[in-house]
């Protein structure tokens, strides 16, 4: 098949205007991937704290988004007792298998293939304890299912679109997927682009009976990844996507109103899908650039700055050792990090060095 003309790749064809705003976009989302790669100011033990942060922030954001009604502290305790395997509500039944597939997704995204069967397999695994799902879970639907526009009690306040009939699910899908492996694969437009095209028509598609607004989550998290997009460990672009169900809903109501037409206009999705990236680089590069520096330091490192902070004036290596119960070696190492990363200003040279808390702007 010629993908290239293709009714899915044809709608990326974009107005020169269009065109100039998507692609300012992606200068300033791989501006942030690149700084990701080059900085390496976060420590392993910063991004598996952050990572743990947005696995609760992203299982509790894309289940409300479709009505459940769990806050990120009851979903913090739900994760931590997960191994328990004992839920009192459907709520928490929705949550525990979306926590483990994410957990899944972060741990081995580079051996988890963009397949059916994979796709299929997450949908299985993010229902696993979902007693209502049981009958459909990891199978395509079997009935004529419509996207509905719900509220933050889960009641329906709008039928947005009537998606694929069943008889055609599979058949969409797989060619999906073939055109995405073909267009990654042969580069034709930059990945980010493919990606949203590629989460708009499966939501069109809307394979299963329930789960696909989950679903596609999972799987934006898992392209991303893959794409080199790592930041994606740091912020959760779930939670900005609750933050803007409106516009999120819109956003998609403008492309599906002209699905399958001879004039489809991907770009209402497109920008939308791209502004969510920016914002969660932005969130991402304020964190790797020391503004919330709590990220950037490890336990210990936060004990000696917190004393800092609360000193507020000058001080010498020995009024740390004297105070800070810290080794020497590890007192040096940590003044010497925080002097880099601009947090402090040295005074002087030899035994009269000192250090003062530097201000930012």
């Amino acid at each position: 098949m010629d993908w290239k003309m293709c009714r899915v790749h044809q709608r990326l064809n974009l107005k020169p205007s269009q065109i100039e705003e998507v692609y300012a976009l992606l200068s300033e989302i791989d501006g942030v991937k690149n700084s990701w790669r080059i900085t390496g100011l976060l420590l392993p033990q910063t991004i598996e704290r952050l990572t743990h942060s947005v696995i609760v922030t992203s299982a509790g954001a894309s289940n409300r988004i479709e009505g459940n009604r769990l806050t990120d502290a009851e979903v913090e305790k739900l994760y931590q007792n997960l191994r328990i395997k004992k839920f009192k509500t459907r709520d928490e039944e929705e949550i525990a298998g979306y926590l483990e597939c994410l957990e899944q997704i972060f741990d081995d995204y580079t051996h988890i293939p963009i397949s059916e069967s994979t796709i299929l397999q997450l949908h299985r695994d993010m229902l696993q304890y979902s007693q209502k799902d049981i009958r459909h879970k990891g199978g395509y639907k079997f009935g004529a299912n419509r996207v509905e526009a719900k509220d933050s009690t889960g009641a329906i306040v709008g039928i947005i679109f009537d998606p694929t009939p069943p008889y055609l699910v599979k058949k969409e899908m797989q060619e999906l997927l073939a055109w995405y492996h073909w267009a990654i694969a042969e580069k034709v437009k930059h990945p980010l682009i493919l990606m949203a095209n590629f989460i708009f028509e499966y939501l069109a598609i809307h394979p299963f009976q329930d789960g696909n607004g989950r679903t596609s989550r999972l799987l934006t998290n898992l392209m991303l990844l893959q794409q080199g997009y790592l930041f994606t460990q740091l912020v959760s672009h779930e939670r900005i996507i609750e933050s803007n169900k409106i516009d999120y809903y819109r956003a998609l109501n403008k492309t599906q109103a002209t699905w399958k037409t001879n004039s489809e206009d991907i770009a209402p999705w497109l920008l939308f899908f791209l502004k969510l990236i920016k914002t969660q680089s932005a969130q991402a590069l304020s964190i790797m650039a020391g503004d919330t520096i709590d990220h950037l330091l490890s336990e210990k490192q936060l004990l000696l700055w917190g004393w800092i902070v609360k000193r507020k004036h000058e001080f010498s290596r020995r009024d740390v050792i004297a105070e800070v119960p810290l080794s020497v070696r590890t007192i040096e190492s940590i003044i010497k990090k925080l002097v880099n990363l601009k947090r402090l200003e040295k005074i002087g040279q030899g035994r009269a060095t000192r250090y003062i808390l530097r201000l930012r702007a």
